[in-house]
């Protein structure tokens, strides 16, 4: 069932009705100020850290779903209703939502009486400016009331959440004219404030919660709104709410516009008052004095659009198939933007309040990113890297707004090292500039322990290489990709974290997926060593992934499929001696994917096993047999019941790993089969089963295992997004990034006839056409530069002008 359709000329998603499976959302913002919306309005914004600079609040369980968010109420006598249809639910005589490239436009209609809300952050300010239309399309005069809502989080949202005996008596507010200045706890450690604003002149005010909604009444049946009269209410403390009231009468055909501006400022500490306990509103002033127009708000919106235009003109692909050519040219890449963004704090699945920019998170997210803004993810390199300890193991995860470290999940993930190593490498291949390896970066936010982030990088490989156990294996650690095969933790406790309970080191359990992931980031380490003329470094490094390699097809391999771990008691997990987990997805994919066991037969051996005892019709499980009681050893992933997240849940993250191994073997039918069965785009006409957004990957999806199999959990905020656009476009399509300039090696269907792609790289517009006369898989047969015969299939920088026409022919 379809709750909507793409409209990909828009690049938009219109959703149909107000009562989709999940709330189905959008992310506004594109750098520091960001609102997260869904299709009924509910959602909240923040000022770069979800946690600690909440503007608004929001509900996550509470019932009914989506409690929260930007609301105007409409009432047109004695009908009130919402444009968005929540909260108040009255039945919509037409609705629609579409989620468009940082901006959502929802508009409803009830008896004649039709309203718009476009919602979006613009590039330079922060803000959300909220632009409401309302056209009188009956025969008569309608005198409409109307009322904004906002409820104010005071700031930390986990202690907004929690901290009541406190918070009860600190809100703070002051309105002049139609703007309501939310300035809670500013006369002390803050000199931040928001604001809610509106370009109107208003009737009325409310800034009280419970002056707004009446003690006993809430969002859905508010006081002020039944009565049609704000109540001018002042908060001293409770909870602080921004709501206009706003009288309007429309003619037959008659619009009224109304632009409502929701934002942050900031003051020097030396001028935050311009008389006591009285805000210097001159930056809000400055700000809003910028979108008071209609053609203010136009030319934002315009501009908005135009940013997505450029950014999505880097990396384009025109296939006969539409589903593909939407997903590559739009949604995959716009969600890429999201996690980079957002790591995995702030969805409708985080809560924002408990956890911040992950180190392997943000690492595996400028994979997908880097080709579209290299400069901010250069940034983001040095930040990660600064984070990182002098041995070269790294925090978990850091906070966005301070930059440092936190340890709410701990440290001690073993995988987190090489990760820094493949973003790096990532940004090098895309740009060529080296000479990131130059920054000086801090261990743990200390100045005093900088060193260049080449040593940066050195410290990640050697952390591996100093920390194996008895099967010349890598020491997993806490953990490593999966955050929940904690086998140095042995928790029997309820409620405990199985993240940070016991030793996060042990000398006994081993990864081998970490072993891949060795493999795989230490030869992207050992290219760059050798473009920088460190070659006896990078021999004597070459001779540690050798050796992890033969490890792997040893101790990690178990006759059909590469083994997952071992225990801290050096027993193996995934492996066929297992009662139950005997096989595992993680290492198949990221072996393969480092070149083990492609040359000797192993690789076809995993794969096939993958096929056989995973694969299902939604995707490829996690692990199977599902894990049907708890096993202590092996901690939080048979936790779950069987089917769900890491429990023999189709985990969409890894679902990438295998059709990138897929391509390794040359094997490209089967890489875009298993390609397709995650991808939302794929899955838009099951959305009563899938249930989460047809145009956003999620994390996980039910496995087969489970009652709900099918059902998707989790999404936006997910590595999915990043490793399937490096699978599509790299591994599948074959437009690759290299050091030394740009690699097309495609591993296709063998039906595909012909597709183009075109491609912005180091300054150069590459046009690139590919036939497959043969129809075979893989195997570039001619390649040709500008019309011109050449060997290889490596477009160097030197090779063309600023725009370089490229064919390739497969056979």
């Amino acid at each position: 069932m379809k709750y909507g359709y793409f409209d990909d000329n828009a690049r938009e998603y219109v959703i149909t009705t107000p009562e989709t499976p999940l709330p189905w959302i959008n992310y506004l913002g594109c750098k520091d100020f960001f609102g997260l919306i869904s299709n009924t309005a509910g959602g909240y914004d923040f000022y770069k850290d979800a946690k600690l600079l909440r503007l608004t609040r929001y509900r996550y369980n509470n019932v009914p779903y989506d409690t929260g968010g930007r609301y105007y109420y409409i009432k047109d006598g004695d009908c009130i209703w919402n444009p968005g249809w929540q909260p108040v639910q009255t039945a919509l005589d037409n609705y629609s939502c579409r989620h468009g490239m940082g901006y959502s436009v929802i508009e409803g209609t009830k008896n004649s009486l039709k309203a718009k809300l476009t919602a979006f952050v613009p590039l330079s300010d922060s803000c959300e400016i909220n632009h409401l239309t309302l056209t009188n399309e009956s025969e008569a005069v309608k005198e409409i009331d109307l009322f904004s809502f906002v409820e104010f989080c005071l700031w930390n949202a986990e202690d907004d959440a929690t901290n009541f005996q406190r918070n009860y008596s600190t809100g703070e507010v002051e309105v002049v004219g139609s703007t309501i200045y939310h300035k809670t706890e500013y006369r002390e450690r803050r000199n931040h404030f928001s604001f809610y604003s509106v370009n109107r002149e208003i009737a009325g005010f409310d800034t009280d919660r419970a002056s707004f909604t009446g003690f006993y009444h809430g969002l859905h049946n508010p006081d002020a709104v039944i009565k049609g009269e704000s109540k001018n209410s002042v908060a001293h403390g409770w909870s602080p709410v921004g709501s206009h009231h706003l009288k309007v009468t429309l003619a037959p055909d008659e619009s009224y516009t109304a632009i409502f501006v929701l934002g942050y400022c900031e003051n020097p500490v030396e001028e935050k008052f311009v008389a006591p306990n009285v805000i210097n509103k001159k930056p809000a002033e400055k700000l809003l004095a910028k979108y008071q127009k209609d053609e203010q708000v136009e030319t934002a919106l315009n501009e908005l659009k135009a940013y997505w235009d450029k950014l999505l003109s880097v990396y384009s692909v025109k296939t006969h198939n539409e589903k593909l050519n939407r997903s590559v040219n739009i949604w995959n890449q716009y969600q890429c933007m999201v996690t980079f963004n957002m790591s995995r704090s702030a969805s409708y699945f985080e809560s924002g309040m408990g956890r911040g920019m992950g180190f392997r998170d943000s690492s595996q997210d400028l994979l997908g990113f880097v080709h579209l803004i290299p400069e901010r993810a250069r940034e983001r390199i040095l930040d990660i890297a600064s984070t990182q300890f002098e041995d070269g193991s790294a925090y978990h995860q850091y906070q966005p707004l301070t930059k440092t470290g936190n340890l709410n999940v701990g440290s001690g993930f073993n995988d987190d090292p090489m990760w820094l190593i493949a973003g790096t490498g990532a940004y090098i291949r895309e740009t060529g500039d080296f000479s990131i390896l130059d920054e000086i970066c801090d261990f743990d936010n200390d100045h005093t322990k900088a060193a260049p982030l080449l040593e940066h990088l050195r410290r990640s490989f050697n952390y591996i290489v100093n920390h194996k156990g008895p099967h010349a294996l890598p020491l997993i650690g806490r953990a490593d990709w999966n955050d929940c095969l904690n086998l140095n933790c042995f928790s029997e406790t309820p409620g405990e974290s199985f993240q940070t309970t016991g030793p996060s080191e042990g000398p006994v359990a081993e990864s081998v997926f970490i072993a891949g992931l060795f493999v795989k980031y230490g030869k992207e380490y050992i290219s760059i060593l050798r473009h920088l003329g460190l070659n006896e470094e990078a021999d004597k490094c070459a001779g540690e992934v050798e050796l992890m390699t033969k490890a792997i097809e040893t101790a990690g391999w178990d006759g059909e499929w590469f083994v997952r771990a071992y225990d801290a008691y050096s027993n193996p997990v995934g492996s066929h001696v297992c009662e139950e987990g005997q096989i595992f997805i993680e290492p198949q994919g990221m072996c393969i994917i480092g070149g083990v066991g492609v040359e000797n037969g192993m690789a076809e051996k995993a794969l096939k096993s993958v096929e056989t005892r995973l694969d299902t019709k939604y995707g490829i499980m996690l692990n199977q047999p599902a894990y049907s009681r708890y096993h202590v050893e092996l901690g939080e992933i048979s936790s779950y019941p069987p089917g769900y997240k890491e429990n023999a849940g189709i985990f969409c993250h890894n679902n990438p790993w295998i059709a990138c191994a897929e391509t390794m073997v040359g094997h490209g039918s089967r890489a875009f089969e298993v390609y397709k069965k995650t991808n939302p785009v794929f899955l838009e006409e099951i959305g009563e089963i899938h249930r989460t957004e047809p145009y956003a990957y999620c994390q996980m999806v039910a496995g087969k295992d489970a009652p709900s199999f099918g059902e998707g959990k989790n999404s936006w905020l997910t590595g999915t997004a990043a490793w399937t656009f490096t699978t599509i476009s790299q591994f599948i399509l074959g437009v690759t990034p290299d050091f030394d300039g740009l690699r097309i090696n495609p591993c296709i269907p063998k039906e595909v006839e012909s597709y183009d792609v075109v491609r912005k790289f180091r300054g150069k517009t590459y046009n690139i056409h590919i036939e497959n006369p043969a129809h075979v898989e893989k195997g570039v047969k001619e390649f040709y530069v500008d019309g011109e015969l050449h060997s290889g299939n490596l477009i160097t920088p030197e090779m063309g002008g600023q725009e370089v026409d490229i064919r390739v022919i497969l056979g």
